[in-house]
């Protein structure tokens, strides 16, 4: 028995295959409190919050604070909310008003509305709130710059 484990194909490479990294280091956005959260179902679709405490494994008590983003203090599940990179230092059940020193101190709603994802759903907002001239003027644009491009590439 010994003599064919220790010919086995499996367990030789199992001994083989080392971790090149922990675990924890594959995942960097955690549910924890202080992490500006998007929230992507529910009637603050498309806001801002911050994790203010953790109910249960599926939920969460967030934050907006609601003069700054609309949203009030609420409990929902962490499957409708989209974890960001950026996170505040509070502690576990911070008040609204401490949130909102520490959201003006790092200024991370204004490093928020810098990164890619922000301004894509600022454009994607805009495209759904332009009125049939505004389509029109952009459709025209888009013709214009194509023919644009094709007199400078048929020059080359």
């Amino acid at each position: 028995l010994k003599q064919r484990l220790r010919h086995c194909p499996l367990r030789a490479d199992t001994q083989r295959i080392a971790p090149t990294s922990s675990p924890a280091a594959m995942y960097t956005r955690f549910v924890e409190p202080g992490r500006l959260a998007l929230i992507t179902y529910g009637p603050c679709e498309g806001k801002m919050c911050t994790i203010i405490d953790i109910v249960s494994q599926k939920r969460v008590v967030v934050d907006g604070p609601m003069d700054v983003t609309g949203v009030p203090r609420h409990m929902m599940p962490v499957r409708r909310l989209s974890l960001t990179d950026f996170r505040v230092k509070i502690g576990r059940g911070s008040r609204e008003k401490t949130l909102k020193k520490a959201l003006e101190k790092d200024e991370t709603l204004k490093k928020w509305s810098e990164t890619a994802w922000a301004k894509k759903l600022a454009a994607k907002k805009a495209r759904a709130n332009m009125t049939d001239f505004e389509r029109f003027k952009v459709m025209v644009a888009k013709k214009k710059r194509a023919t644009e491009v094709k007199k400078a590439l048929k020059k080359k």
